[in-house]
C-alpha cells in the first residue's frame, strides 16, 4: 500500500474543523460503533476465551497423553518425565532431610496419648525439610505391623478425629486395628488468626492456607507441595533401611484436602502401593472457584485427576464417586483474602472424571456404580470402603465393634498448628532471602561482552520469561479489523478510539492522539502511555482534581509526539482478578493477554503514516509500570521503556511478612507469578530490556516501595548498563518529591534525548 495516500487522508482528517462528527473514523479503519464500557467488555471477552479453553482442556490432555497410552511400555517410559514436570508445578523440588521420627512429650504430657483396643496412639513429629517438621500422630497396631499408611484429614479437621480420640471419623484407628502402622499429619487450616504481623499492626482475613500459598507460589513452591513433602517424608521413614518392615506395602489415604494431597503424593512416588482420595476426585476445570491455595500453575495442561490417578502404581488407585466432600463457604468477612469456596461435589463431576481415568487405564468405561465405593454423609471412610482398601495392602478385613473415646490428655492443637505454620513461613522467607544467588546462577551464561551479544544471548531467557513465567498464548491469526471513531478535537491535536481484534472475543482497545501539524515527510516517534489499576486511556489524557497522571499523554502530544493510550484489562476488581485464577492452571496469566494485545497494537501503529516504527517508546504508571517491566521485556519493538511508580525489589514486595507495604497484606492476590523469585526480579526484567534505554521514575513518598528498596534494585540495572555494557547514558532514575504519580520532568528529558 502507498503510505503517502493514507497520510494525505489522515492529514485531511486532522485539519478538518472542530465540527467533525464524533463518529468519524480514521482513514483505512471501519467505524467503531460499540457502546457501553469497553474496558469491562474487554475483561468479559477474556473470560469467555478462558471458559472455552477450560472446557476444552480434558480433550487436549487426551491428545497429549495419546502417544504414551499406546502401550504399557510407552506409558511406563513416559511417567518419569511427567512426574518431574508435576514436581516442578507443585514445587516438590527441595531435598528432604534424613528420615527421623521423634516422640513428642511435655511436662505432664507423655507422648503416649491413649491405648485403644491394643493400639497405641503417640504424639510425634518427623523431619521433612531443613527447619520443617511434620507433626501429628503415630498409631501403632497391636502386634507386628503388616502395612504402613499415611492417613490425611481435611485441612480443618484434627488428626485426633482420625485416631478415635475425639468425635469424628476414626478411620486411621480402624486401619491400625487391622494391623497397619499409621501416621496422621497435621495440615495447615483455613482459619486466619495467624495471618498478620503484630509489629506492623497488620491483620488480615487471609486463611492460613492462602497466606502460606501466596509467598510459596512466588518462590516456585505451593502449600500442596509442602504437604506432599510431609507425606513423602513419612514414606521415607516407613521404608528407611534401619526400620523393620521396609518391605511392607504403603498406602496413602486422605479426605478432602487430604485426598488431594494423597493423589498428588501417589502420582509422584512409586513406593506408594495404594492411594485413596476421598471427597475430592472430580473434574478440576473449576479449580478457579475453589480456595486459591489449591491453585497450581499449568496443572490442567497435562494433569487432571484422571491423569494423576493413572500415574499411581498400577492397581493402586481406584476412582470413586463420592459427593460427600467437605464444604467451605469461603474466607471470613471481607478483606484481603481471595474469593473461593468448596461446594458439594456433584455426581456428574466425579463420574465424568472416573470414566476418563478408566479410559486412560484401558478399562471399558462404565456408567453404573456397582463397583464404586460410596461413603455415608459426613464420613471420610466407612467399613465398606475400609474393606475394599485392606486387601490392596495385603490385609484381611474383619468385623469389629465401635470403641469408646478414651480419656486422654491431648496435644494443644492451636500450639501445634502454629508451629507448623511458622515453620513453613520461615522456610519460604529464607527461600526469598537466598533467591538472589539462585537468580545469579540462572543468568550466569549471558554474554555481556558487547550490547549486541547481550541482547542475542538474552533470547533464551526472554523466551523462558514469556513461556514459563508469564504464559504464552498462541500467535493471533485473525485479521486486525481496525475500527475507530473520533473522540477528541483539540487546538493542536485530535484523538480517536481504536479497537483491534486479537482472538475470538478478545480485543485490544485504546486512544491514539495525533498532532495536527503532521507533514508528509514526518517520521514522528510514538509514546505509548499506560494507565494503572482500574484506569482507562482517558486517565492519561484528561485533567484530574488530584493529579496522578499529570495529563502526561496530552502534554506529550502537545510536544509533537504521536501518543497511544491502551486499555489494559486490570479493571473491575475481582472480575479481572478471576482472569488470573482461570488462566493459571492453563499456564497463562493476565499478562499473557496484555502482551498479545500490545503486539497487535504495535502491528497497527506500524501501519500509521507519518510515524517512525523504530521509535516507539513505552511509559507506564503503577500497574502500567508493571506493564513497562513485562511487555517491553518480551516485545523488542518497544525501543525504550519508562517504569513509573512501580519499580521495586518486587519479589520481596510480594513475599515479605516484615514489610508494611507487602502484597501479603492486600487483596491484590493476582500479583503472584509462579517461581518469579528464582528467575526474574525487576533488575532481571530490565536485563531483558537492555541494551534499549530504560528509566525509573520514583516519588520519594510513593508508598508502593521505599527509596532503599528501589535504589538497591536499580543499582543492579545501573551496573549492567554502565559497567558491563558501557552504556551509562541509556539508563537513569529520576527521584522527585511527591507520591504515586507521573512527574514528567526527568522522563521528558529522557524521551527527548533518546527519541530525538
Amino acid at each position: 500500500m502507498n503510505r503517502m495516500l493514507p497520510l494525505v487522508l489522515l492529514l485531511s482528517a486532522l485539519s478538518a474543523p472542530s465540527a467533525v462528527k464524533s463518529s468519524e473514523p480514521l482513514p483505512y479503519t471501519k467505524p467503531l460503533n460499540d457502546d457501553g464500557d469497553l474496558a469491562a467488555a474487554m475483561v468479559a471477552g477474556i473470560h469467555k476465551y478462558l471458559d472455552r479453553e477450560l472446557k476444552a482442556a480434558p480433550a487436549k490432555r487426551d491428545e497429549l497423553w495419546k502417544p504414551d497410552l499406546a502401550s504399557k511400555e510407552a506409558l511406563a517410559k513416559s511417567l518419569p518425565a511427567k512426574r518431574e514436570r508435576l514436581r516442578k508445578l507443585l514445587g516438590v523440588v527441595d531435598e528432604r532431610v534424613k528420615p527421623n521420627l521423634e516422640y513428642v512429650s511435655g511436662p505432664g504430657k507423655p507422648s503416649l496419648l491413649a491405648e485403644i483396643d491394643g493400639c497405641q496412639v503417640h504424639a510425634v513429629r518427623w523431619a521433612v525439610l531443613p527447619g520443617v517438621d511434620a507433626e501429628g500422630l503415630l498409631i501403632e497396631p497391636k502386634g507386628t505391623p503388616k502395612a504402613n499408611v499415611v492417613a490425611i484429614s481435611h485441612a480443618d479437621q484434627l488428626p485426633e478425629e482420625l485416631a478415635g480420640l475425639t468425635k469424628g471419623d476414626s478411620f486411621a484407628l480402624n486401619l491400625a486395628r487391622h494391623g497397619c502402622r499409621v501416621l496422621v499429619p497435621t495440615l495447615i487450616n483455613r482459619q486466619d488468626e495467624l495471618s498478620g504481623n503484630a509489629k506492623l499492626k497488620r491483620q488480615t482475613n487471609i486463611p492460613h492456607r492462602e497466606f502460606v500459598y501466596r509467598m510459596a507460589y512466588e518462590m516456585g513452591r505451593t502449600l500442596s507441595g509442602y504437604e506432599v513433602q510431609k507425606v513423602l517424608a513419612a514414606v521415607d521413614w516407613f521404608t528407611s533401611r534401619d526400620r523393620k518392615g521396609a518391605e511392607l506395602k504403603t498406602g496413602v489415604i486422605g479426605y478432602g484436602d487430604g485426598g488431594m494431597i494423597a493423589l498428588y503424593a501417589g502420582s509422584l512416588d512409586e513406593r506408594i502401593h495404594v492411594v485413596d482420595a476421598v471427597g475430592c476426585f472430580a473434574e478440576r476445570e473449576r479449580l478457579h472457584s475453589e480456595p486459591i491455595d489449591r491453585n497450581v500453575w499449568g496443572l490442567l495442561k497435562e494433569f487432571g485427576d484422571a491423569e494423576l490417578g493413572a500415574m499411581v502404581r498400577p492397581g493402586g488407585f481406584f476412582p470413586e464417586i463420592n459427593t460427600f466432600a467437605p464444604e467451605w463457604a469461603g474466607p471470613a468477612g471481607s478483606g484481603a483474602a481471595a474469593l473461593g469456596k468448596l461446594d458439594k461435589l456433584t455426581g456428574n463431576a466425579t463420574l465424568v472424571e472416573r470414566r476418563r481415568n478408566e479410559d486412560i487405564k484401558g478399562r471399558k468405561p462404565t456408567n453404573n456404580t456397582d463397583d464404586v465405593v460410596l461413603t455415608g454423609p459426613g464420613l471420610m471412610m466407612d467399613q465398606v470402603q475400609l474393606f475394599t482398601i485392606l486387601p490392596k495392602l495385603g490385609l484381611e478385613h474383619a468385623t469389629f465393634d465401635k470403641v469408646a473415646i478414651p480419656k486422654a490428655t491431648l496435644p494443644d492443637p492451636a500450639a501445634r498448628h502454629k508451629r507448623q505454620f511458622d515453620q513453613l513461613v520461615s522456610f519460604t522467607q529464607k527461600l526469598w532471602r537466598d533467591s538472589e544467588g539462585v537468580r545469579k546462577e540462572f543468568w550466569k551464561k549471558v554474554d555481556a561482552s558487547s550490547p549486541e551479544k547481550w541482547e542475542q544471548s538474552c533470547d533464551w531467557h526472554r523466551e523462558y520469561f514469556h513461556s514459563e513465567v508469564i504464559g504464552k498464548l498462541p500467535e493471533p491469526t485473525v485479521p486486525l479489523n481496525p475500527r475507530s471513531r473520533q473522540v477528541y478535537d483539540e487546538k493542536t491535536w485530535t484523538g480517536y478510539e481504536v479497537k483491534l481484534d486479537v482472538y475470538d472475543d478478545v480485543f485490544a482497545y485504546g486512544i491514539v492522539l495525533l498532532p495536527k501539524d503532521l507533514k508528509p515527510t514526518d517520521k514522528r516517534p510514538v509514546v505509548v502511555c499506560q494507565h494503572g489499576l482500574e484506569g482507562t486511556p482517558r486517565k492519561c489524557i484528561d485533567a484530574e482534581k488530584g493529579p496522578t497522571y499529570f495529563e502526561f499523554a496530552r502534554k506529550l502530544v502537545e510536544k509533537g509526539y504521536v501518543v497511544y493510550c491502551p486499555q489494559n484489562p486490570y479493571y473491575g476488581g475481582n472480575t479481572f482478578r478471576q482472569i488470573q485464577r482461570k488462566a493459571n492452571p492453563l499456564k497463562l496469566s493476565l499478562f499473557s493477554f496484555i502482551i498479545r494485545q500490545h503486539q497487535r497494537t504495535l502491528d497497527w501503529i506500524e501501519t500509521l503514516p507519518g510515524i517512525d516504527p523504530k521509535r516507539i517508546a513505552f511509559y507506564g504508571l503503577s500497574y502500567g509500570g508493571k506493564t513497562a517491566m513485562r511487555v517491553p521485556a518480551v516485545e523488542k519493538r518497544y525501543c525504550l521503556s519508562i517504569c513509573s511508580g512501580d519499580f521495586n525489589e518486587w519479589v520481596g514486595k510480594n513475599v515479605s511478612v516484615d514489610l508494611d507495604r507487602s502484597y501479603m497484606w492486600t487483596g491484590e492476590y493476582e500479583m503472584y507469578e509462579f517461581d518469579l523469585g528464582h528467575t526474574f526480579n525487576y533488575a532481571e526484567m530490565a536485563y531483558l530490556i537492555a541494551p534499549r534505554p530504560f528509566m525509573v521514575e520514583r516519588g520519594h513518598e510513593d508508598p508502593v516501595g521505599t527509596d532503599e528498596m528501589v535504589s538497591s534494585e536499580y543499582a543492579k540495572v545501573r551496573y549492567l548498563y554502565a559497567n558491563r555494557l558501557k552504556l551509562s547514558d541509556r539508563t537513569a532514575i529520576d527521584y522527585q518529591p511527591g507520591g504515586h504519580q507521573i512527574f514528567l520532568k526527568g522522563t521528558m528529558e529522557f524521551l527527548e534525548k533518546h527519541l530525538k
